[in-house]
């Protein structure tokens, strides 16, 4: 049965009242891949009464009516992505689709969702309580950089003005929250959870780490800089700080980060009664739905620290692994539907090679401050077997009414190399012809700034990718993704990856355009033009004419792209390199 989205179905299940209304930007899928039902699930199961409020019409307050006055709070979120994100490209032209949203239609969730879906929460109940959290309020809540306005923006809570902030995954927070409401604590006492960040008015009675203030890091990009390395420094949820952020005569107060979710807890979520389907009001196709339907998530977190990517910011550094008769549960249940064809998409995380991973030192994980147990070399602590992976990858082929298995999520080619058995395992059975990798570049001066490893890691990959491939007799091949216009990042250094991919015979139809997306560290360094840890100065491609001209020289193959890219090789001043790239005497530049 799925949960509640009108008052009719409330009262089918005996609610006359609901303790908790979630409020999002997506559709309402009852599946665990998306973070609103099954946060509404949680709490759920632990003896509230949910509703969902998926996509409401932002502009009047009825449609956040139609299930009543929550007795506890409303808890909002932008959906899956960050509502700018998902609306426009990385020259922030406007996106026509939203795979989140039924026919695959673009304008179902307003510009900065939750601060509409809030503002009209409270328009609606102005009594109520309005919590916020999802990876848009999770990586903006400190002052923070805004590419789409180009400006630093306060703290999303106050422009908001929600009541608390959750940020990361949100089960522990949202439990405890609800449950000390639930036995009669006032709402504006509840200040000291952890995963959670909240307004202070005056001073603060207990010890905090103090980050620049809002006003501050606005108008000095060396105090961003500063700012965004003590939050680095306090994001080990077993040695964090409380932050404090000034802004104005209030300050923010985010509290230490959530503790990671044990086996068995986590086993507990994803053995809750989720439909595994679209709530059946949907009369179109959802094209998120579809993508991730017959996939079956093993783990969370992410220890690579890629400056670009908000995985660690989000999940957190520590990988929090299903068991394994958890996975293959949920296997068995996903091959009793009738639209199953024996076909599992996906087993796997972030990163499909980290299941079963953690660090080796209780000491070292208690007071660890590094960004990535991979960069700039393998932490000493990191256990990489890969014993648990492959085994997990054994038993789920042998469920009956599976075919095949497929581990489309993406791999550490760094770390597989102190997995052989996995890596055999994956070439042998879990690649549909194409294995997708993200090098993300080759130049070793980018890849810093990116924090990935180096070149030679991905060229001694592919030489073992090709020896494995000849030995099993199979014809496969490696799909790149690769990123351009990253802070660090040089019209000259595109040229180089450009000549790399012809001589290693990888062409790649899709990239990346880099994105300042909130909180990471890329988007810092995009932001003040430096790196924030060493005060190294870094170019910075900000004009659509420089990222066009980096973008093309990835699609340098493309007839289409042709003539951007000569123009990208007169403009480095490297017209010698046109007659590698197509051939002929370099009669293409003119």
């Amino acid at each position: 049965m799925f949960l509640p989205i009108t008052k009719e179905e409330a009262l089918k299940r005996g609610w006359d009242e609901l303790d908790v209304i979630f409020v999002t930007g997506d559709a309402y899928i009852d599946h665990p891949a998306f973070g609103v039902p099954l946060l509404a699930r949680w709490l759920e199961f632990h003896g509230f009464r949910v509703g969902i409020i998926s996509q409401p019409d932002w502009r009047s307050k009825e449609p956040f009516m139609v299930l009543g006055r929550p007795r506890l709070f409303f808890a909002v979120s932008a959906g899956a992505m960050d509502s700018m994100v998902a609306h426009y490209t990385p020259l922030k032209k406007l996106r026509r689709d939203d795979a989140y949203t039924p026919g695959n239609r673009h304008g179902a969730r307003p510009n900065r969702a939750t601060i509409v879906y809030t503002s009209c929460c409270k328009s609606a109940y102005r009594d109520v309580p309005v919590v916020i959290g999802g990876i848009e309020a999770s990586l903006r809540r400190f002052a923070h950089y805004d590419f789409w306005e180009d400006k630093v923006r306060r703290s999303i809570l106050f422009d908001a003005k929600a009541d608390l902030l959750v940020y990361g995954m949100g089960e522990r927070p949202l439990l405890e929250l609800a449950q000390r409401l639930r036995h009669g604590e006032p709402f504006g006492e509840i200040t000291d959870i952890r995963g959670t960040a909240f307004i202070a008015r005056g001073s603060l009675f207990r010890p905090c780490g103090e980050l620049p203030s809002f006003e501050e890091v606005a108008a000095d990009r060396l105090k961003y800089a500063e700012a965004f390395r003590i939050i680095s420094q306090e994001m080990n949820p077993y040695s964090a700080k409380v932050l404090a952020q000034k802004h104005g005569d209030r300050s923010l107060v985010c509290n230490r980060p959530a503790l990671p979710l044990s086996e068995q807890e986590i086993d507990a979520v994803y053995a809750l009664s989720f439909a595994k389907a679209p709530h059946p009001f949907y009369r179109e196709p959802i094209p998120a739905w579809e993508q991730i339907r017959t996939s079956i998530t093993t783990h969370r977190g992410c220890f690579g620290g890629c400056a670009f990517c908000a995985i660690t910011h989000h999940q957190g550094k520590v990988i929090q692994s299903r068991s394994e008769r958890s996975v293959l549960d949920e296997v068995r249940r996903l091959t009793e539907h009738a639209w199953f064809r024996g076909s599992v998409s996906d087993v796997g995380g972030a990163t499909a090679n980290m299941y079963g991973l953690s660090c080796g030192s209780v000491a070292a994980q208690t007071r660890c401050r590094r960004e990535s147990c991979l960069w700039p070399s393998v932490c000493r602590h990191l256990q990489s077997s890969d014993h648990r992976g492959v085994a997990l990858l054994r038993r789920v082929r042998q469920v009956p009414g599976v075919k095949h298995v497929a581990v489309s999520s993406g791999v550490r080619y760094d770390l597989l190399e102190r997995q052989p058995d996995y890596f055999r395992e994956l070439l042998a059975h879990h690649v549909g012809g194409l294995l997708k990798v993200a090098p993300e570049h080759t130049a070793e001066r980018v890849l810093a700034c990116m924090r990935k490893p180096g070149q030679k890691f991905f060229a001694e990959f592919m030489a073992r990718f090709k020896t494995e491939s000849r030995r099993l007799g199979k014809r496969q091949a490696i799909v790149p993704y690769l990123m351009s216009g990253h802070p660090g990042c040089t019209l000259d250094d595109m040229v180089e990856l450009a000549i790399f991919l012809k001589r290693q015979g990888l062409r790649v139809e899709q990239v990346q355009d880099f994105t300042p997306t909130p909180g990471t560290l890329a988007t810092c360094m995009y932001h003040t033009g430096m790196d924030p840890f060493t005060g190294a100065p870094l170019h910075i491609a900000r004009t659509d004419r420089e990222k066009r001209l980096q973008k093309a020289l990835l699609l340098w193959h493309l007839p289409a792209e042709r003539s951007t890219v000569i123009q990208a090789l007169r403009a480095a001043g490297r017209e010698d390199v046109a007659v590698e790239l197509f051939g002929g005497k370099g009669q293409y530049i003119r």
